[in-house]
């Protein structure tokens, strides 16, 4: 194995690299296969109308604490409104769950009611396309040279 840092060889036993001393321990898992992404567990797990109503409520609950804030807190009409992003936050999550629950389960109604979903089909043209025919040699047309220019003006420079 090599170190992904700066390409140096390095065991499957060794944490860091010894030559840039990169993490390099989870290089063997990633190139087994064993390796899970971390941060997507929240969204393996299944919709329920639960998750969805305490998402909703709890940024309810927010307003209802910066109202509250605002009103009894001495120093509330400064920061009150703070309190909003996290309670827009919830509340657009809980939305968004239920919206993905009820996506969920109209796919599973049109299931039950559809059990074989047809699959398009491509029907054939009905003219052939035309076939194109390889270009010769006599028709191919050679590119400039890029560095054709810069040259010459380099040369023309150093004869002045």
């Amino acid at each position: 194995m090599y170190c992904p840092n700066c390409a140096n060889q390095i065991d499957e036993t060794q944490k860091f690299c010894r030559a840039c001393g990169a993490n390099v321990s989870l290089v063997p898992q990633a190139l087994t296969g064993e390796m899970t992404r971390r941060g997507r567990r929240r969204h393996d797990k299944p919709v329920s109308i639960e998750q969805a109503a305490s998402s909703f409520f709890s940024g309810l609950a927010f307003i209802i604490v910066s109202f509250a804030v605002l009103r009894f807190a001495p120093a509330g009409r400064i920061w009150w409104f703070w309190l909003l992003i996290p309670a827009f936050s919830c509340m657009g999550s809980g939305i968004g769950l239920y919206l993905k629950l009820r996506e969920q389960r109209r796919q599973q109604q049109l299931a039950q009611f559809n059990p074989v979903v047809s699959q398009p089909t491509l029907a054939s043209p009905a003219t052939p396309a035309q076939e194109l025919s390889a270009p010769t040699t006599s028709e191919l047309h050679i590119p400039s040279s890029v560095t054709e220019h810069t040259t010459r003006h380099l040369d023309s420079s150093q004869s002045r």
